[in-house]
């Protein structure tokens, strides 16, 4: 029997925008009917007791690419679907949506269960149920096995992370929106701690967790984009760090970005290797999804809550899964220009805590300081700790001199 929880209704916020559900019902065999989001049943054994829905655009081709989409806490397949944007590029593009929904059976606040371990672990639980779902696609509506991808928030992002570690032979690619890293708790009591203040891990200590979920794999790992508002205070920002060193360690990069560019609605994107890993930050955003309600190619979605108006972060995600035909890009738009190496040596301050955050190179949360940029946990918020701090790039600083 599958085990309630009752906690984490903070990790994501609640469903918005118009719900689906009629459209769902509608006869999809009507030649005249335009595509709708479409419960689907009889996928597998699913284990995990997760409901799916799919979206096809019409004029799917065969072979199309397909993208599992995982909502947050309290939301629900029809409204992270309606709000996200991804049924424009979907219709643009010609790729498949699949959307897994949680039930309060499962969990009282209808957050994914990332946080147990039976649901967490390859072949198990609600991981296994979306991947059968991905298996669903493949089989009836003759998606691409090689070009899956997966996009979540918060809750769906830290279930995102699960599905990229359990199944890197399933999945091509990730986007990690607000969300945290692998097996960072393993029970509902430490999920508190990974949300907030986070758990701060080892790049190597991250990375064995993801390779301990499929031992003995050699093959291809999925590139990774992480996402996080620099104002989330359901889910701490060091969170994107964490995530950051674990996806760099498993794909081999370092946790120095190769570049690291200026986009807009106050973004910063830094880009890891050889563009596997990228991380997004959003300048004094909140706990949500990017979007940018607009007609505009870049622009997406519905600001709403847990729907944030800053920058159409499905845009950023779709062409980084090269689903746009063109393949994907370290700089997929002219906005995006890579930094220029320093010609002079590093800035590099060594002070307390507190005058850090003073002089702007650092900022506090819950009680902790955080470098600006790299978001390195410094340690607590006071004039008694004492930090070398190196500047990197403009408003960019990391630990260490």
């Amino acid at each position: 029997m599958r085990r309630s929880s009752s906690i984490l209704t903070r990790l994501a916020g609640a469903a918005a925008g118009v719900v689906l559900a009629a459209a769902a019902v509608l006869t999809a065999a009507l030649p005249a009917q335009a595509a709708t989001l479409t419960q689907v049943t009889g996928f597998g054994s699913n284990p995990g007791a997760l409901a799916m829905y799919a979206y096809r655009p019409d004029g799917l081709p065969a072979r199309a690419p397909a993208v599992v989409l995982l909502h947050g806490c309290t939301q629900n397949a029809s409204g992270y679907f309606a709000n996200s944007g991804w049924q424009k590029y979907a219709d643009l593009w010609k790729f498949a949506l699949i959307v897994p929904q949680q039930s309060s059976a499962n969990n009282s606040s209808t957050c994914f269960n990332w946080f147990e371990t039976g649901d967490t672990a390859r072949g198990q639980g609600e991981a296994l149920s979306i991947k059968q779902m991905v298996d669903y696609a493949k089989t009836n509506y003759g998606t691409d096995a090689s070009r899956v991808y997966v996009s979540g928030l918060s809750a769906g992002g830290a279930m995102s992370s699960v599905m990229l570690a359990t199944y890197p032979d399933v999945f091509a690619a990730g986007s990690v929106i607000a969300g945290i890293a692998y097996r960072c708790a393993t029970s509902t009591t430490t999920a508190y701690s990974c949300m907030s203040p986070g758990v701060d891990k080892t790049p190597a200590q991250w990375g064995d967790l993801v390779r301990n979920a499929y031992p003995g794999y050699a093959g291809p790992r999925p590139r990774v984009a992480v996402w996080h508002g620099t104002s989330d205070y359901t889910v701490a920002v060091a969170n994107a760090t964490e995530s950051r060193d674990q996806w760099t360690n498993v794909l081999g990069v370092s946790q120095t970005p190769t570049s690291t560019a200026s986009l807009p609605g106050g973004t910063s994107l830094e880009v890891y290797g050889n563009d596997q890993v990228r991380v997004y930050r959003v300048s004094g955003m909140g706990h949500g999804t990017p979007v940018r309600p607009g007609a505009a190619i870049d622009q997406c979605g519905t600001a709403t809550a847990y729907f944030l108006d800053t920058i159409c972060s499905t845009y950023r995600d779709a062409l980084f899964f090269g689903l746009d035909g063109g393949g994907s890009s370290p700089s997929p738009t002219p906005t995006a220009t890579a930094s220029p190496s320093p010609t002079t040596p590093p800035v590099c301050v060594t002070t307390n805590n507190y005058a850090h955050v003073v002089a702007g190179r650092a900022y506090h949360s819950l009680g902790y300081v955080y470098a600006l940029g790299s978001n390195q946990k410094m340690g607590l918020y006071n004039t008694y700790e004492t930090t070398a701090l190196k500047q990197t790039g403009p408003n960019y600083w990391i630990i260490g001199c």
